[in-house]
Formats: C-alpha cells, structure tokens, sequence
C-alpha cells in the first residue's frame, strides 16, 4: 500500500521556498461565516426611477483627451465575473449604462457611474482579496454543475471567513484533483495569474502506477509534445518509489487543461492521485483539507509586483 504523501513545500523560480502557512494568513479574518449565494454582495438593486427622465449623473462616457477603460475590464475588476464572462453578459444583452443596452465590450468608460447587470447597479471595486482553498478531490470548480455534481461552493460556504463577498477561482481543479486552489473577488487579478506569458509555477505531487526513470522525468524540462499539443519546460523529480508506485513532484508554467495527468500518461504510468502544493510563491502547507485562508494583502502586493502583463493566447482552460 502506498505511503500518504509528505508534506511538501513548492518551489518557486530561483528554487525559493514560499513562506508557511500562517505568514500569508490575515489573523483579523478568522472568524467563519456563511458564503453568500448569487446575485453578489457587489450588487445593489437599480433604481426604479422613470427610465424616461435623464439620470441626474451623467454617463461617465470617455471624452476625447480623457483616460478611459473597457467596461468589460472595470466590471471584471469590481468583482461581478471575469472579463471573458463579462462580455459574454454584454452579447446576451445583461449589461446597460443609464438604461441603454451596451454593444460591445470596447465600450470606454471612466467609472461604472450608471451601469447595470441585469438590471442591478453595480458597485465601484473593492480592494482586491486572495483567498487559499484546500480543494478536496470530488468537487467541480464551478459555481453549477449540469450534472448535479457537487461544486467548490457548496464547501466555500462554510470555509471563507464571514464577509468575503463574492469570489471566482483562479483557474482551475478537475474534478478528481485536490490541493491548492486560489480565489479571487478581483475579475482583473484573476485573469492575470492564468494568464500563460506570467509564467507563474504550479507545483504538484502526483501519485502514479508504472515504470518511469529519473532520466525520462529530466527531459521534461525541454518541454514535449502530445497529439499536437506542446507542452513547456517541466521540472519532474522522482520523490520516492515503492514497487511499482512512486509519488512525482512536477513545477509547471503554462497550466494547459490537465497537463500533468496528460504528461504523466504520455510516460505510460497511470495517476491515481494529484495535489497542487503550490501556485506562485503560496503553499498548501498544512491547511486542512475543505479550509481556507485569507492572504495578507501585503503579500499579494509583492506579488502582484513581480508579474508580467505582456499578453498572451489562451487556448485552453487554465489548471
């Protein structure tokens, strides 16, 4: 029978461990409450004034010379969906300014004075919140399933502290993985950790039946390729081995659609367990399993100072 697995700490690039556990935590949130269910807290109920007098402010339009914002951007950063979610809403017709329905996600705004989903007016952005979850396996990273399968949310309701708001998950993990599962309210933040050229490291422990040298798990780190697909650098390290079982740690970059079982399956073995132990510089350390914690907003600062924000292609749902 395989042994559990060692707790273990990722690296982070220049091999650095992140710090424990309780560094990250904010102390002042400890107490645990009820999640909210949608519509967000974010939101409040428009006004019913006549839609057929003017609003007493004017629309908050970009003027020529003036800084200005995608609406699709602003309400992504208050919190209300992703910005991909985002403009989905505005094709669907759900997004007004002042009453009027907005047509593109282009639309250039200053503030979200007047804005509306589903006819309820949004409210100006909150100061960004990070969140770790200890995601147990057995769970869908989504607020529904079609299936009826359980979500994180239903597990969220009783692990964030009371007032957290709304928040939207960092990626993702399938419904089988456990681990480390970052949760934002921040739409814009959220996009920037998935985002591939940030080339933030996702580090892994996986338990997995087969054959596998050290040698095979080296070349990772040139990255391959699987029925069209390239995957990246992969730092693989054989942790431990008995008979025919072994646990690999794997660092990745990308978080391309279930890369690690992918890669791990290209080698022949067969992955009978997967935990994320690390996102960036933030540890799953000890936090028990169905828990989280808040992040202290000092380290997401520093974190969020280290990232790059050059653009770049998404073609599949980020890990």
């Amino acid at each position: 029978m395989a042994q559990p697995p060692r707790k273990s700490t990722p690296r982070t690039p220049g091999d650095r461990r992140g710090p424990p556990r309780g560094r990250f935590a904010d102390t002042s949130s400890a107490q645990r409450g009820p999640f909210p269910k949608p519509p967000a807290p974010r939101l409040k109920r428009a006004s019913t004034a006549n839609p057929n007098v003017p609003p007493k402010a004017s629309v908050p339009l970009r003027k020529d010379g003036e800084a200005g914002e995608r609406i699709a951007k602003l309400l992504a950063r208050a919190g209300v969906a992703s910005r991909r979610e985002v403009e989905r809403m505005i094709v669907e017709g759900r997004v007004k300014i002042a009453g009027e329905l907005v047509t593109t996600p282009a639309t250039l705004l200053t503030d979200l004075r007047g804005v509306t989903v589903d006819d309820i007016a949004v409210k100006a952005a909150e100061a960004t919140r990070l969140f770790a979850f200890h995601k147990p396996a057995g769970l869908i990273t989504a607020e529904r399933d079609p299936a009826g399968r359980p979500t994180i949310y239903s597990a969220l309701r009783n692990a964030l502290p009371a007032g957290a708001g709304r928040v939207m998950p960092v990626g993702r993990l399938d419904f089988n993985t456990e681990g480390l599962l970052l949760l934002t309210n921040d739409g814009e933040f959220k996009r920037l950790l998935e985002l591939p050229a940030t080339k933030i490291p996702r580090t892994y422990r996986a338990r997995a039946f087969g054959t596998v040298s050290q040698a095979q798990l080296e070349e990772l780190i040139e990255g391959v390729e699987i029925e069209g697909m390239h995957y990246g650098r992969i730092d693989a390290n054989m942790e431990r081995k008995t008979g025919r079982n072994q646990w690999i740690e794997m660092t990745i970059t990308e978080g391309k659609n279930r890369e690690v079982r992918r890669v791990l399956e290209h080698l022949g073995l067969e992955v009978s367990r997967l935990i994320r132990v690390g996102y960036g510089p933030f540890a799953l350390d000890e936090l028990p399993k169905g828990s989280a914690i808040e992040i202290a907003p000092k380290y997401i600062e520093a974190f969020r100072s280290t990232l790059s924000t050059r653009p770049a292609p998404r073609t599949e749902q980020v890990e």
